[in-house]
């Protein structure tokens, strides 16, 4: 009954096709809408942190990880924790979920400055599929955020197994290949600053005193592995 009352609700509300476009993706008519209007407006419209969706991303974050590695702890009983960390990493990473919320059509949804072309094609729609997460979290509840990660995000989106076989290491290959090459290799730290309620982190690639690459990060880990992905991708290697 309250489902039927809320649709009702929603029909007559200046925003049904948003909610219309909730209802496709998340498979549940909404309960309280402005959870899911926060998740789904970045600081480029809005720089008033109470008004973005860079809380949300926090919340969202740390609740995907959290059933992401319940998901992998079950499926694979008898894998090491380290083995289980890896893949868990490489599942929640800002790519991967950048690429899932593309193909799910989140990026229709996201309120942005469009006039920045960087933004489009930067990891803004992986990091609102993070605030939606958390949006779902705060409307429905733990059980039903549990369901949409499963059944709406990883079933549909990422294999496991191709994942799972994928060596997507990109400094162990950079550093393999400035080896066989006799290449003199830097990883440096050039930039850390604070987006929102966040430090981003920029590293650049070093080869032989010249920079080839820079990537960021929300932690240094994570900018070099962009950075040497984007370094492999600059020099040609194969496999990047």
């Amino acid at each position: 009954m309250r489902r039927f009352t809320a649709r009702i609700l929603h029909f007559f509300s200046p925003n049904k096709e948003l909610v219309r476009q909730l209802e496709h993706l998340l498979g549940y008519t909404p309960k309280h809408l402005p959870y899911y209007q926060l998740a789904l407006m970045h600081r480029s419209k809005i720089e008033e942190l109470q008004q973005n969706n860079e809380r949300l991303e926090f919340l969202g974050d740390a609740i995907l990880g959290s059933i992401v590695a319940e998901y992998l702890f079950k499926k694979y009983p008898t894998q090491p924790e380290g083995y289980l960390t890896e893949l868990r990493s490489r599942i929640v990473r800002r790519e991967t979920m950048n690429n899932v919320a593309l193909r799910m059509g989140l990026h229709k949804m996201v309120q942005y400055n469009q006039n920045d072309r960087g933004l489009s094609r930067s990891h803004i729609f992986g990091n609102a599929l993070e605030a939606l997460i958390g949006a779902v979290y705060l409307d429905q509840g733990f059980s039903r955020t549990r369901t949409f990660i499963l059944n709406q995000v990883i079933k549909p989106y990422i294999d496991i197994e191709v994942m799972e076989s994928t060596d997507t290491n990109y400094k162990n290959k950079l550093l393999s290949w400035a080896q066989r090459n006799g290449k003199e290799l830097a990883f440096e730290s050039i930039d850390e600053k604070v987006e929102g309620t966040r430090k981003v982190f920029t590293i650049a690639i070093v080869l032989s005193g010249e920079q080839v690459a820079t990537g960021t990060g929300f932690n240094k880990k994570e900018a070099g592995q962009v950075a040497a992905q984007k370094a492999l991708e600059l020099l040609g290697v194969k496999g990047s």
